[in-house]
Formats: C-alpha cells, sequence, structure tokens
C-alpha cells in the first residue's frame, strides 16, 4: 500500500494557525531558553546542599566532597559514591558504582555532539558540563542556537550553584546533627529520578527502568554496598536481547505464514 502523506491543512493547528510541525521550527525567544535553563539549574543545584550534608556525614572531609563536585559534577554518581561509602561498602565497588552511573553522560555526549556542533576547542570544556539536566533542556529546544543557549545557561547556572551548596551542605553539616534523620541522601535520586520519568516514552524503556528497581531492590539486602547498582545496569541488556528475540520470533512467523 502506498505510504499515505498527511495534507497540510490536516495537521494539528497551533493558536496562530501554523501546523505543529511547522510551529516547532519556530525559533524560541532566547529569554524564554534563559528563563526554562534557569529554572532547572537553579531548582537542581539547591540539591547540592543536600549532597554536602550527605557526604560529610559519609566522613568525607571538606576538601574531598568540594572536589567530588568540582570534577566529577554529575549528582547521581556523586551520591551513589557517597551512599555505598556510608553504608559501609569496599571504596572499589563505591566507586565502580558512580563510574556505571556516570557511563550515561557519555551517550549523552554522543547526541549532543551533533546537536551542539560545538567548535573542537569548546568541546573539552563543554563535556564537563553533559549531565541529565543540560541534556534534558538542550534536546528541548527546536533550533541550535537555542539549544547552545539552553546547555550553556544551565551547565553554568548549576555547576556554580551545586559547588557552592555542596561546600554549604559540609559547613552546615554539623549544625544538623544527625544527618541521616533528615533524609537529605534521598534527595539526589529522587532528583535524578524527576528527571529521568518523562524521558521513558517507549515500552522498552520503561522495561529497562522497572528491571533495574527490581534487580537493585532484589539485591540490595545480598550484595555489598555498591554492587547492586552494577547488577542493575544489566537490565537493558536483558530487555534489548529478549525484544531481539521477540522480533526474531515474529519475523520467523510471518516467514512461514508466506510461504504456506
Amino acid at each position: 500500500m502506498a505510504e499515505q502523506t498527511a495534507h497540510p491543512e490536516s495537521l494539528p493547528k497551533t493558536p496562530a494557525g501554523i501546523s505543529a510541525a511547522a510551529a516547532e521550527r519556530v525559533p524560541k525567544p532566547d529569554s524564554a531558553v534563559v528563563r526554562d535553563a534557569l529554572g532547572v539549574g537553579i531548582a537542581v543545584g539547591l540539591s547540592g546542599f543536600a549532597f554536602g550534608v550527605t557526604s560529610a556525614g559519609a566522613g568525607l572531609s571538606l576538601l574531598q566532597t568540594c572536589a567530588l563536585s568540582l570534577l566529577v559534577f554529575t549528582g547521581a554518581s556523586q551520591f551513589a559514591l557517597v551512599g555505598a561509602l556510608a553504608a559501609g561498602g569496599n571504596p572499589l565497588a563505591a566507586a565502580a558504582g558512580a563510574f556505571f552511573l556516570g557511563v550515561r553522560n557519555a551517550f549523552y555526549g554522543l547526541r549532543l555532539s551533533q546537536l551542539l556542533a560545538l567548535p573542537r576547542f569548546v568541546r573539552p570544556l563543554a563535556a564537563h558540563w553533559v549531565i541529565d539536566e543540560t541534556t534534558a533542556v538542550a534536546l528541548a529546544q527546536p533550533t541550535r542556537r537555542a539549544a547552545r543557549l539552553g546547555f550553556t545557561v544551565t551547565g553554568l547556572t548549576l555547576y556554580v550553584l551545586w559547588n557552592l551548596t555542596t561546600l554549604g551542605g559540609v559547613l552546615g553539616a554539623e549544625a544538623l546533627g544527625d544527618t541521616d534523620a533528615w533524609g537529605l541522601d534521598a534527595a539526589g535520586p529522587a532528583v535524578f529520578l524527576a528527571l529521568l520519568a518523562p524521558m521513558l516514552r517507549t515500552t522498552t524503556e520503561r522495561a529497562v527502568a522497572g528491571l533495574a528497581v527490581v534487580l537493585g531492590l532484589a539485591f540490595l539486602p545480598v550484595l555489598p554496598a555498591g554492587v547492586p547498582v552494577l547488577v542493575a545496569a544489566l537490565a537493558a541488556p536483558a530487555v534489548l536481547w529478549f525484544k531481539g528475540r521477540a522480533i526474531a520470533r515474529s519475523n520467523a512467523d510471518r516467514t512461514k505464514g508466506e510461504d504456506r
């Protein structure tokens, strides 16, 4: 059957009478991009206070905590590392769990390198800001100019505020007393999940996320701290393997049907 192409007049219209497809290509005002980027940067940057408090409660020094935020700068991995250390986990296992959580940023970088198309001398610096929040803001923009602006404003705001609030968290940890009673160690994972949830649009993505949760919780009581995160990473290849088998089986059944 010939592919049917919708007539432009049949496409959904915006209030201004422009088709939805065309509206996505309309340049977004710089002020709107900056406003959205600042909103994300400020909202997430404030959770650096929770990381500072949690890290201090785990026994890390002021210098160690601030170095993590300055040099690592990937919230979920930082929380995973100090959380595993606080639970008495092996430092190598804790570092491995944090590393594998941070690997996702490399895949973000592959997508953003094409979208932003930054000059070569800028890329090493920009790579340090390739995290969940900057990626989400950049990908939401309709044009390359807007994506670059959103990425830069989000990255700068978040980097500065995260490090300042990390310092404040460490300095204020003593005043808070028992940091575990405040439950601040849950702030980082909560922010990460809030950013991740809207991105789970397909059945495969939801299956990977769901299986990862099940694996992590199942092995949490029996494995050393930090290791359940590594086990949860097996969710992606497992789901993709089953999906591949299902597709292959479907193709085989279709071929048999045509042969008959």
